[in-house]
């Protein structure tokens, strides 16, 4: 019996884990699948990270050591190369690595911490043949910054990410060409300072409402058709344009990282596509917890580590049974407000709510109401689907409260 296993080491697994160190828990294992801590970091090597937690810039290894360093001074211990293939109903985890074969471990608590994937383009369902030359954009950082490979030279990005927009600036240092960032949307899915800095300080076009219709090409990309979309995000034909070109990046979305969560019988939201959970980040299952992008996609790792250290230290309040008086009030939200994390509150004690719009906004204020009665309310210049929000509620605005329910309203 360990008790406490955390499923991913990346930033959001290694803060849980000091987190909850630093609560009392010192049985803690970490199980992570690559050759290394510092999950997805490990190649993002431009700068950014640790403004909000650190108070100075630097690059994502940078970033990831710093929670690297904190491990190994508690001696959390951690096993490498291992991937935890299910979660039982009694907290036995099952996983696999080259020195142990298949092995099993039963926790008190479990904090899953597994990150999340990149979309591909059988997703996207894409007219054309399928050359060499197509890569997600995290793949091709990969190769720039890991393998040192170029992935071509003439370069076409479909979607206006933050992953994608730091690839189209990265490709055009090393040498290539970005003819154009495409996104579907009539705005960009990535921070206002990453379309700054990474197209127009280099004069990259973003072309908005605009999509990828057909790729073309046999051995190798020769070059793609984009065209219009319509407000029902329908390609217009009079608009097709063909970009010649042999690389075309993806930046399509990410998707939380859930096959262990559905597995383990958990409740996941349709928005998010992650986990439901209360202010403790726990799950549906009692003892089971979750955080960083497994359980929404965030913009900043910043919030990926603050979000970790609430679920490590809820995890070791659980182990020791500790809890505050229990409530339970759903969170509900009005579309413009696509979805808040936590969705529920189960405990009477303040509550830092993280959310995002479904749009680009200008002057508004976000409300939130128990019933007809406006309990918060805030004002916002400006509030876009690529940046997160996020909110504190005292108790005592809720302890009487049957549900909440999120708006935003123009003022």
């Amino acid at each position: 019996m360990t008790e406490l296993v955390i499923i991913g080491g990346g930033p959001a697994g290694m803060s849980a884990a000091v987190s909850a160190y630093e609560n009392g828990i010192k049985d803690i294992l970490i199980l992570e699948r690559d050759e290394r801590l510092g999950g997805i970091l490990g190649q993002c090597i431009h700068n950014g990270f640790g403004l909000h937690r650190f108070g100075e810039e630097l690059t994502g290894p940078e970033y990831a050591e710093r929670y690297e360093r904190q491990v190994e001074r508690l001696k959390i211990p951690y096993k490498l190369n291992t991937m935890a293939l299910n979660i039982s109903e009694d907290k036995t985890i099952t996983a696999s690595n080259p020195q142990d074969g298949i092995f099993r471990i039963r926790a008190k608590a479990i904090i899953l911490a597994m990150g999340c994937r990149e979309r591909s383009r059988g997703a996207l369902n894409i007219a054309g043949t399928r050359p060499a030359g197509v890569y997600s954009a995290g793949t091709a950082q990969k190769l720039v910054n890991i393998d040192g490979c170029m992935p071509g030279k003439e370069v076409v990005i479909l979607g206006s990410g933050d992953i994608g927009l730091i690839m189209a600036r990265r490709m055009t240092l090393e040498g290539a060409r970005v003819k154009a960032v495409c996104e579907l949307m009539p705005y960009s899915g990535g921070l206002a300072r990453n379309i700054e800095q990474c197209l127009n300080d280099f004069n990259i076009p973003l072309l908005l409402s605009h999509t990828v219709v057909e790729i073309h090409g046999k051995k190798r990309l020769e070059g793609v058709t984009i065209a219009k979309t319509d407000k029902n995000l329908c390609p217009i034909e009079s608009t097709k344009q063909y970009i010649p070109c042999d690389t075309l990046l993806l930046s399509v979305g990410l998707i939380p990282e859930n096959e262990l969560t559905l597995g383990a019988g958990i409740k996941l939201d349709k928005t998010t596509k992650g986990a439901a959970v209360d202010q403790d980040r726990q799950t549906s299952i009692e003892g089971i917890f979750a955080c960083g992008n497994v359980l929404h996609v965030h913009d900043l790792v910043d919030f990926v580590s603050e979000e970790a250290e609430t679920a490590g230290r809820a995890a070791a309040d659980y182990i020791k049974g500790v809890s505050g008086p229990a409530v339970n009030i759903p969170i509900k939200t009005d579309g413009k407000i696509r979805y808040t994390v936590p969705q529920v509150i189960t405990q009477k004690k303040d509550v830092k709510i993280y959310f995002r719009v479904s749009n680009v906004y200008q002057n508004v204020s976000i409300k939130v109401f128990d019933g007809e009665k406006n309990v918060f309310s805030k004002r916002l210049i400006k509030a876009a689907p690529g940046e997160m929000e996020c909110i504190t509620l005292k108790s005592e605005l809720f302890e009487n409260a049957e549900k909440l329910e999120f708006g935003l309203e123009e003022n």
